[in-house]
């Protein structure tokens, strides 16, 4: 099975990751975990313009690692293999893309991002990925 887990650096995010990695038990075998980030792309124009291609590739390159960094380490501590990605775009289509790419079986993400205060029930993000996909989507609180 493989198993995607989007991973934003929240505390729900890395619940995400924590609940799947206690639950390893639900699966046949050893499923195949995917961490992806995706970055919101910056607005094209004058930031671009003046900070250079190069530094804005650094960016979100450097924001992709950060937001990564807690969740990779704990897969890494627990010794179970993991495959890690970063994309920049629309966050809802960019897990709905990867998913569908990579043939996973079921994505997993918390209930709120970063902007947990924007939607108290459950997340914008996390919305637009259960309207999006057909794939199972289990949203971890």
């Amino acid at each position: 099975m493989k198993i995607l887990i989007a991973v934003d650096g929240s505390k729900f995010s890395l619940k995400a990751v924590k609940h799947v990695t206690s639950h390893l038990d639900w699966f046949q075998g050893t499923p195949e975990l995917h961490l992806l980030h995706v970055t919101e792309p910056i607005p094209p124009g004058r930031a671009s313009a003046i900070l250079g291609e190069e530094m804005v590739k650094n960016y979100y390159k450097e924001e992709s690692q950060a937001e990564l960094g807690p969740a990779e380490k704990l897969l890494r501590k627990l010794e179970i293999p993991y495959t890690s990605a970063w994309k920049i775009g629309n966050v809802a289509e960019e897990i709905r893309a990867y998913a569908k790419k990579q043939k996973i079986d079921m994505i997993v993400m918390g209930s709120h991002g970063h902007t947990a205060f924007q939607n108290l029930v459950m997340g914008s993000v996390a919305t637009k990925v259960l309207a999006a996909t057909t794939i199972p989507v289990l949203i971890v609180r």
